[in-house]
């Protein structure tokens, strides 16, 4: 019995308390994992830091997206309200994690007519739509693009100028119905192609122009060709067969969108005494 008393506990015994040990709860110390990001190589594409002012993604506030954090809020919550040890300086915040991206903002409304001027300018080509006047379409919007200038490179006048010929569906339509909406993109300058922003993209600024379509008189003729031929050479080749003519829109109403959501009414009193700059 006394031998069996003085023996030292086996090697399967050592294992068995030191895995309980181990596996026992520790009391007074709190374990905190850091914060972790699944980003995904799509969004990592998706997001842009070409501009100057950050913003938190949308989808940080969607408990269900794939931003997710792997600890609850309150795990610091405990020494949260400890001031920093004395001597030592208060400890910087931790560089912002993977993902992090940032947009330029909308400018001021002061600034959105000369945006709109330099996107009348600068445009080669609108979208115009019109009220069809086809008996297969009748009453129906009939779209298409056509070359545009608001005068020559030197010379903005914020009036879309036009060469077409009666021949298309769109001139047949402004001959009974004159009303029309011209739409002048930005996704041919520099901003959208450089910081490789999809052209349909909000932050892609789009100017509307909607007003009556006439024909340009015969005073302004000259200036017309000025004009247009300065920005599509090429025209003055066009078959003149097809009776080409010029024609201009006398704008109504300025619409300008250059961010998300909404779009500015642009009155035509600022519009036309703005001096063009870029969105």
């Amino acid at each position: 019995m006394s031998g069996r008393r003085g023996r030292q506990p086996g090697p399967r015994l050592c294992w068995l308390l030191c895995c309980s040990a181990l596996l026992s709860p520790a009391t007074g110390y709190v374990i905190v994992s850091s914060v972790s990001w699944a980003v995904t190589n799509e969004v990592d594409e998706e997001l842009d830091s070409a501009s100057t002012e950050e913003a938190l993604p949308a989808l940080l506030e969607d408990s269900g997206s794939i931003w997710q954090r792997s600890f609850p809020a309150s795990a610091h919550e405990e020494e949260s309200h400890l001031p920093p040890p004395e001597g030592t300086a208060r400890a910087r915040p931790p560089p912002a994690p993977p993902g992090m991206f940032s947009y330029r903002r909308e400018g001021s409304a002061r600034l959105r007519p000369g945006t709109a001027r330099f996107l009348a300018h600068a445009s080669a080509w609108g979208c115009l739509a019109t009220v069809s006047a086809h008996e297969k379409i009748p009453g129906l919007p009939f779209g298409s693009c056509l070359p545009v200038s608001d005068g020559p490179f030197n010379n903005s006048t914020g009036v879309p100028f036009f060469y077409v010929t009666p021949k298309d569906l769109l001139v047949a339509d402004l001959m009974k119905n004159p009303t029309a909406s011209l739409l002048l993109p930005e996704s041919e300058e520099e901003f959208c192609r450089k910081n490789i922003v999809d052209p349909e993209d909000p932050r892609c600024a789009r100017l509307t122009l909607t007003g009556q379509m006439v024909a340009v008189s015969p005073e302004e003729v000259e200036f017309a060709k000025q004009a247009m031929f300065s920005r599509h050479p090429v025209m003055r080749k066009w078959p003149r067969q097809y009776e080409w003519f010029f024609m201009k829109m006398k704008i109504e109403h300025i619409w300008l969108q250059k961010w998300y959501g909404g779009v500015a009414d642009i009155s035509k009193e600022e519009y036309f005494k703005a001096v063009p700059r870029k969105a």
